[in-house]
């Protein structure tokens, strides 16, 4: 089979490593065929070993200390320096000839999302479909302001990349069980969620939000997360079910 690209993309925070770190333990542990790669040159510690790291190619330590840069201005060199040699990483990452490959994304959403070097991440590649998870972070997205929000990021980033999009919830485990319902709840039924922002009165933030909402029903956009906790190891087998049926169908396919 062709490899299947997971990109987790997310807020600095939101538990995209802890979960690129369990994916790929699950993986293992149920016989498939699966490497992890890092994006993230200014990764100073990592929850888990890459079998690609960009830092073996470009650091932000090293760009501040050759170009003079602050740690801001050296994160958007790194973007494009990685840029310009990912059809050499992309060699070293098909050279593993896994079935799938986890994409780790730098915690500066912006600097994956909205710069342009960012695309060749995605397109670099000959063969296979990709799929971007994005992992709301729990902190920010228990609350109805700060889920719209996050929602609002998420369909900017499918839109940038025009690529499948799932919404995850990262680090679940944080959450109480009334919380994560709750949660759910507001994005099962938008309606809900609508009456929260509201709290009875039509203002702008609620007139917004619901025209928001509105359109991401329209457009086929709107879904609920996936609640995961990499800790706990629980609900990682819903993300893999939910790339089955969207590249294959449903059927479970493994590496052999």
């Amino acid at each position: 089979m062709d490899p299947i690209r997971i990109y987790f993309v997310g807020t600095a925070g939101s538990g995209k490593s802890t979960l690129t770190q369990a994916f790929k333990h699950w993986m293992d542990e149920h016989g498939f065929s699966s490497i992890t790669v890092n994006l993230d040159p200014g990764a100073e510690s990592l929850v888990y070993a890459p079998d690609v790291d960009i830092r073996d190619w470009v650091t932000v330590q090293q760009v501040m200390e050759e170009q003079g840069l602050g740690p801001n201005g050296a994160q958007i060199a790194c973007a494009d320096i990685a840029a310009l040699r990912f059809k050499e990483i992309s060699k070293v990452i098909d050279g593993f000839r896994a079935d799938y490959i986890f994409m780790d994304t730098p915690g500066q959403i912006e600097l994956f999302a909205f710069r342009e070097a960012s695309t060749v991440f995605i397109e670099a590649f000959s063969a296979g479909e990709s799929l971007i998870a994005f992992v709301l972070d729990p902190a920010i997205a228990k609350t109805p302001v700060g889920l719209v929000s996050l929602l609002m990021l998420s369909s900017s980033v499918q839109f940038r990349f025009a690529r499948p999009l799932e919404l995850v919830l990262g680090k679940a485990d944080t959450l109480s069980e009334k919380d994560t319902e709750t949660l759910l709840a507001w994005c099962n039924t938008p309606e809900l969620l609508m009456n929260e922002l509201s709290s009875g009165e039509m203002n702008m933030r609620a007139v917004f939000a619901s025209e928001f909402l509105k359109a991401m029903e329209a457009l086929g956009t709107h879904r609920t997360p996936i609640p995961i906790s990499g800790q706990e190891m629980t609900g990682i087998d819903d993300l893999y079910s939910t790339i089955q049926q969207l590249f294959f169908g449903g059927e479970d396919l493994t590496s052999d």
